[in-house]
């Protein structure tokens, strides 16, 4: 996936442009699909138990390989603010929207696992621009929303563990790279734990969080577990057993998966595709959520970046305790909790690790919330900022 960078400022302006050969061959791939032996159903509607519906993968398969524009939404990502940055030897694209008024408040967006920046977009307009949608001016922020390092468009870094953990890479994109003295920042999934450590250790410089999943505190005495927290761990416990198969291949092996999603564009799909239906509030049509355009170019990104291997080094590098744990969090944090998420976790669960001044219950939505309810997120995000703005931010 090919990218220029302009020459006029540290961090410049990228642009995207993928090779005429290398969207025929994914057409050609796609055409040239050999599908596995069908099962057979007990009914109609099982047809998603063991995975992603053949009927549907083979709707968006033919899509993606004849109707899909791929250089229409190439143009529409290249209109968006995009740079990249090097950061002490990584290159790390962003996006940056700058508020509609002076002064305010720096928001770093992060995402998570299967998303990218393009999923932010939505939201990071919002808060950027609130007046657009009917909100006050006064709680413009400025967003920043950076590609996680390996997913699309950021390159993965060079060496495992990494030289610098992925909250120092936003902590320098934030303070050093684009001068904000104090900020705040938001996440959900692997989004969510970068952010938590991003405030664990640059408390100095970070007004606030705002959290989608809280992680596990790193020990705890069983016997000081609370009914409504243990319903909590049963929850996720049940769900890992029914739905975390994924989880453990890519924290246990991570890289035997990877060879044939990188080789398949329609397996690539299918693993994508099942999380968004399962993860989402979607009722089980995916339709309702998420429109085929927006899938197939979630899709392309991870394809031409050939970025799904990557993408698992979190899980990989979690499981073998390359990353830091969250411990303690001592600025004020937000959780927002979506129905359809993976996991619902309580407030007293939260307040093991952090400073909790905020606790949302959503009426709706799921796992991919700034792309399912951008404008419930957005408000829950502007109410929980507003009293931690100040000036002189940079």
């Amino acid at each position: 996936m090919a990218a220029t960078k302009g020459t006029q400022m540290a961090s410049e302006r990228h642009v995207l442009r993928v090779p005429d050969a290398d969207v025929e061959q994914l057409r050609s791939r796609l055409r040239g699909v050999r599908w596995p032996m069908p099962w057979p159903w007990h009914d109609a509607g099982a047809s998603w138990e063991a995975g992603a519906d053949e009927g549907e993968l083979r709707r968006l398969v033919q899509y993606w390989a004849g109707g899909y524009d791929w250089r229409a939404w190439e143009t529409r990502i290249n209109a968006l603010p995009g740079h990249i940055a090097d950061l002490g030897g990584s290159d790390v694209f962003y996006l940056k929207f700058e508020a509609e008024r002076p002064g305010a408040l720096p928001i770093v967006l992060i995402h998570g696992w299967p998303s990218s920046f393009l999923e932010l977009t939505g939201l990071a307009r919002r808060l950027a621009a609130p007046s657009r949608y009917g909100g006050d001016a006064d709680d413009a922020c400025t967003v920043i929303v950076p590609a996680l390092p390996g997913f699309p468009l950021s390159p993965q870094r060079p060496e495992l563990p990494p030289a610098v953990p992925t909250h120092e890479l936003w902590h320098r994109l934030m303070h050093d790279e684009l001068g904000f003295s104090r900020y705040g920042a938001h996440g959900g999934d692997l989004g969510a734990g970068v952010t938590s450590r991003l405030a664990q250790a640059h408390p100095e410089a970070v007004a606030g969080i705002h959290l989608l999943a809280v992680a596990d505190p790193p020990g705890y005495d069983p016997a000081t577990v609370t009914p409504e927290e243990q319903r909590y761990l049963d929850e996720v416990s049940a769900w890992f057993a029914d739905a975390g198969g994924y989880e453990h291949e890519q924290m246990t092996r991570p890289r035997t998966l990877a060879y044939g999603l990188s080789d398949s564009p329609a397996g690539l799909l299918a693993w994508l595709v099942e999380k968004y239906r399962e993860w989402s509030d979607c009722g089980g049509d995916l339709s309702r959520r998420f429109s085929d355009d927006f899938v197939l170019t979630q899709a392309s990104l991870y394809w031409f970046s050939n970025a799904i291997s990557a993408s698992f080094r979190p899980y990989w590098e979690y499981a073998q305790a390359m990353t830091p744990r969250v411990k303690n969090v001592v600025v004020p944090t937000a959780v927002a909790v979506f129905p359809k998420d993976l996991s619902h976790p309580p407030r007293s669960w939260a307040e093991r690790t952090h400073r909790v001044t905020r606790y949302t219950v959503m009426p709706r939505g799921g796992h991919f919330a700034a792309h399912e309810e951008p404008a419930l997120l957005a408000d829950d995000l502007t109410e929980f900022f507003r009293p931690l703005r100040s000036a002189g931010s940079r």
